[in-house]
């Protein structure tokens, strides 16, 4: 499990705050956990689109420039990402910064399947 998540401690995350996330993936299904914010989006990008109703548009354009800039495809190795799942809390993928991660990875390594759970 790869927490994507900008914030991950938030009193809003309930059991998925980090450490007992951390717990749970490894006592029941003895998952390993990874917190990886270099692949969250920035407070300021974040507040824009979610407190300032911005669209989704600019999120996209702005949180891909982010990636790039970050060299995140140099950051991440593939073997990291191998049979991994992305968290962060968006349930559907359509304006979920999980999608363009990956979409983003798959335009720079190739060969990368994106499968929505």
């Amino acid at each position: 499990m790869i927490d994507i998540r900008l914030n991950n401690v938030s009193q809003l995350a309930g059991f998925t705050k980090r450490d007992d996330l951390r717990y749970f993936l490894r006592t029941v299904g003895r998952i390993d956990y990874h917190h990886r914010p270099d692949l969250a989006p920035t407070q300021q990008i974040l507040d824009a689109f979610k407190k300032s109703k911005g669209s989704w548009s600019v999120y996209e354009r702005d949180f891909l420039a982010l990636l790039s800039a970050r060299g995140t495809e140099r950051e991440i190795t593939p073997e990291l990402l191998n049979e991994a799942c992305l968290l962060c809390r968006e349930e559907k993928p359509a304006q979920c910064h999980r999608r363009l991660v990956a979409e983003y990875l798959r335009s720079k390594w190739g060969n990368v399947e994106i499968v929505h759970i």
